[in-house]
């Protein structure tokens, strides 16, 4: 009697302990399962953020197909070469700035000390128009003032020119973008309506399709016009200064002249 009831005890101890490894195993297959899903869900997510960023050049790239090499070549020459041009302008102008007071105030300390060899001197040492325009008015000061202006005035124009260089080329390719854009959207309708007349049928496809590629150049027209723009007007402005700057600072050289006259 009392081995049965030992072997009872016995059975119901492993019994129970077996429920409870088997809970124990079902409860870790369904953790495991659940981190398993959590990492489909975020290879998922990263799967589709990746795309998102890296198609966009892919994207820009299908839409220039999209609007034909022909009229998206043009447009994209214009960009090429407006850019370049602009970036020089930018350059070249960058350069071209100098700090006029200073320099007006070297130049009269350097004529009051050594003459006008020595505000000479000042004035090759210092890049950019407006030096160049001293030199050139204390070339002829032993001549006059008279002379002097004559010269500051003839030199400053010269210099504007140098400034305004190459900068109706990027007015021209501003003009240039979109009409070309118009161009071939006006061509792309002529080309769907060609289709739509061989076709015998208004079929919405072949109307879609045309029209889409005729609107794609008009889009990168106006694209390249704005980018274009923008350039050009820091660079009119650039030079709307250095041109108020080159005018004030010949008007106190001669001053300065006159003076020194005395």
């Amino acid at each position: 009697m009392k081995r049965i009831l030992s072997l009872l005890v016995i059975s119901a101890v492993l019994l129970t302990n077996t429920g409870l490894y088997a809970q124990d195993e079902s409860a870790m297959e369904e953790v495991m399962q659940e981190e398993v899903m959590v990492e489909e869900v975020m290879q998922e997510e990263v799967m589709v953020e990746e795309p998102a960023e890296a198609n966009f050049t892919q994207e820009l790239k299908n839409r220039f197909i999209e609007g034909g090499p022909g009229f998206m070549g043009i447009v994209l020459a214009c960009l090429i070469f407006g850019l370049s041009i602009a970036i020089e302008r930018i350059i070249y102008l960058n350069l071209a700035t100098t700090n006029t007071q200073k320099l007006t105030e070297d130049v009269e300390s350097a004529l009051k000390s050594g003459g006008t060899e020595a505000a000479k001197e000042v004035c090759r040492n210092t890049s950019g128009p407006v030096a160049s325009i001293f030199y050139q008015g204390l070339d002829r000061a032993g001549d006059g003032v008279e002379s002097a202006e004559k010269a500051v005035v003839a030199y400053g124009g010269v210099q504007m020119g140098q400034l305004e260089k190459n900068v109706s080329w990027i007015s021209l390719f501003i003009a240039l973008a979109p009409m070309l854009g118009f161009m071939g959207t006006v061509i792309g309708m002529i080309q769907a309506f060609d289709k739509i007349q061989a076709a015998g049928d208004m079929q919405p496809s072949l109307v879609a399709g045309g029209i889409k590629v005729a609107l794609l150049t008009t889009v990168f027209g106006l694209v390249v016009a704005i980018i274009l723009q923008v350039f050009y007007n820091y660079i009119v402005a650039k030079i709307d200064s250095i041109v108020n700057d080159m005018e004030d600072a010949s008007i106190t050289l001669i001053d300065i002249l006159v003076a020194h006259k005395k």
